[in-house]
């Protein structure tokens, strides 16, 4: 069903979501442009490391598998409004556990709520972007994910002035939970009721729970959306892979100090938000296939030259062709996924969770394989995966008949 809107309505719904897109990115950068100092302080190594990352990864798939039951529930205005409060709640408690505490499990219980708000949040600010986009008849999921970009570029940012000035951790994710929070809030008020997510009294949200689980299981009765999966695995392994250990690759793997860790990742972070920004235009020009498959090679070629670079220059040369690469892959996913807005919630969710797999619990399996083989060496695992990623591509082809923008082929 087609919203009926006035167009400053609109505007704000479509702010709302940016904002949102770009909270969920803070608050990713944000953990990891600490995560050498968190090693650092609670005196543990990239096993514990990997294993407090698997512990959240697990949360977010968990989020993302029930988000659509959350949507059916609540809405997706207040599905969000609450998902990202809970992951507001947890990047304060990373902090707390780690200065004040100097718990590993007090930490590891704020990647939790971290992991399972975001992972929510991920899938309903995603059918929204899909059904904005529905509305506007363009491409627009690329840009909703520069946002995400644009967040993980201001939380690498932060990273690098707040460790500069010599701000502990509590200090710096408290700062940052407190900001999420009032997005929560001031978003939640310009998203508007809509049918398909259950936020109006006609609405699936009254049907009985029978019903909303047997909607949300219906996508994975169909191949499309394992062939999207794999699309989005190798893509979401090598974006994930970045957030989490890219950072400690400069500083472990190239010898650097802590700051040029987290420039690195701001490098990476700019790359991936400067490409998702033209996307769109692209796209539409020339489909979601031909991208993606020439992402894919620039993909490969960032990585290897990370691995590979002499010195650091090369290595943020790396960085950035690994951020272009990665760009569009989760984006273009969602996108496909989301091509029939009246089934888009559960199979967002569906095709969210196996690139979840690869975007939140592969890279704490990267620590677990690093500690036998090293960081950088275990790194070739993504050259892999972004290979598969681009030669599965041809399952982003638009479905006949999908209200999206030109790029159909």
């Amino acid at each position: 069903m087609e919203l009926v809107l006035s167009r400053s309505q609109f505007v704000r719904w479509r702010t709302a979501i940016f904002a949102i897109f770009l909270a969920s990115g803070l608050s990713v950068a944000t953990w990891a442009s600490r995560v050498p100092a968190i090693k650092q302080t609670l005196d543990i190594d990239n096993v514990q490391v990997g294993i407090m990352l698997l512990i959240g990864g697990i949360a977010s798939i968990v989020g993302l598998s029930l988000s659509s039951l959350i949507t059916a529930r609540f809405g997706a205005r207040g599905g969000m409004l609450g998902a990202i409060l809970v992951f507001a709640t947890g990047i304060a408690l990373i902090g707390v556990g780690t200065d004040v505490a100097g718990s590993v499990p007090l930490v590891t219980a704020g990647l939790v709520l971290w992991g399972f708000g975001n992972g929510s949040v991920d899938v309903m600010m995603n059918v929204e972007g899909a059904a904005i986009e529905a509305q506007s008849s363009r491409t627009l999921l690329p840009l909703f994910h520069a946002f995400f970009s644009a967040g993980t570029v201001v939380g690498a940012g932060l990273g690098v002035v707040f460790i500069g000035a010599g701000w502990n951790v509590v200090t710096h994710l408290g700062v940052i939970a407190v900001v999420l929070a009032l997005v929560a809030v001031v978003s939640f008020a310009n998203v508007p009721k809509r049918n398909e997510t259950g936020d109006s009294a006609q609405s699936p949200a009254h049907s009985s729970w029978r019903e909303r689980i047997g909607v949300a299981l219906s996508a994975w009765r169909e191949p499309r959306t394992y062939a999207l999966g794999v699309v989005m695995l190798g893509m979401s392994f090598a974006e994930g892979g970045a957030n989490d250990w890219l950072a400690l690759g400069v500083v472990e793997g190239h010898e650097a100090q802590q700051e040029l860790g987290a420039l690195g990742l701001a490098v990476f972070s700019v790359s991936m938000t400067v490409v998702r920004v033209f996307g769109g235009p692209l796209v539409d020009r020339f489909g979601r296939v031909l991208v993606l498959r020439v992402l894919s090679l620039a993909a490969v070629a960032g990585l290897l030259l990370f691995i590979l670079a002499p010195n650091l220059p090369l290595v943020f040369v790396g960085a950035a062709l690994w951020g272009i690469g990665a760009s569009l892959g989760f984006p273009l996913g969602m996108s496909a996924a989301g091509d029939d807005p009246a089934r888009a919630a559960a199979r967002v969710s569906a095709a969210a969770t196996i690139g979840y797999v690869a975007f939140l619990a592969g890279p704490p399996l990267l620590g677990l394989v690093s500690e036998h083989i090293g960081l950088l060496n275990t790194l070739f695992i993504l050259v892999v995966l972004v290979a598969a990623s681009g030669f599965a591509s041809g399952a982003a082809k638009p479905l006949p008949g999908a209200n999206v923008g030109a790029g159909r082929h």
